[in-house]
């Protein structure tokens, strides 16, 4: 058997439908239409941002935990820009460059003491403030595709709404409300909740899909913070 679904659609006259629509659908369909392109080039951006996030914090947690010195892995993290455990160990190591270089400056066995209490605690706010930066950065235009999710197919049934009151004016004026008289009209005004849909199932699966995925790299920046406070511990306030 051949699906009516398919053959529903393919039977539409979209240009038909266009030309009955008052102002009202054809603006409807018209936002529907800018916010459902907006939401697949929003998808494939934020796709191609997580997923090169998640490739190169493979490779900066490899070189992490195999190098010997902290200066090879803070030139090993400034090339990989895409990541943000990298960005988060940056942050650290250059917090913590600059307790070393006023511990040298200061000389003083009370300036040392100071340094060695308020050191960890200063590296800490940088690799919390760097972490915090970049969930932001990540979720950065996110929101977007959950409000379009939200709002497409309510965007949509009221065009059906504006659509239908429409076709029952129309066939009050002519005085004729046979089923052939009333199927086009109300079918075309369906089309917006249609249009509605389509806009929002896509926004609301790849809107989920990104804030698991951020919420993961939220995970790991803690942990990965963590250890590096452990290593810095046990090697620099000693």
């Amino acid at each position: 058997m051949i699906p009516h679904l398919p053959l529903a659609f393919g039977a539409m006259n979209y240009v038909e439908i266009i030309r009955d629509a008052s102002f009202i659908e054809l603006a409807v369909l018209l936002l529907l239409m800018t916010v459902s392109v907006a939401s697949w080039a929003l998808i494939a951006m934020k796709f191609t941002q997580l997923s090169r996030a998640r490739s190169q914090s493979l490779t900066f947690l490899d070189t992490f935990w195999k190098a010997s010195r902290l200066e090879a892995i803070y030139q090993s993290a400034q090339k990989l820009e895409g990541s943000p455990l990298s960005k988060v160990f940056c942050a650290g190591y250059e917090e913590l460059s600059k307790l070393a270089q006023s511990g040298k400056e200061g000389g003083g066995a009370e300036d040392a003491m100071s340094a060695k209490l308020g050191g960890i605690e200063n590296v800490e706010r940088a690799l919390n403030r760097a972490a915090t930066a970049q969930i932001t950065e990540l979720e950065n235009r996110v929101s977007f595709l959950g409000t379009v999710g939200a709002a497409s197919p309510f965007v949509g049934l009221f065009g059906t709404v504006i659509g239908i009151l429409s076709a029952f004016n129309q066939i009050a004026e002519q005085g004729n409300a046979t089923l052939a008289t009333v199927a086009a009209p109300v079918g075309n005004a369906l089309f917006a909740t249609a249009a509605g849909l389509f806009a929002a199932i896509p926004a609301v699966v790849a809107y989920n899909s990104f804030v698991s995925r951020i919420k993961v790299f939220d995970t790991e920046m803690s942990n990965f913070s963590a250890d590096f406070l452990n290593i810095i511990k046990r090697h620099f306030f000693r």
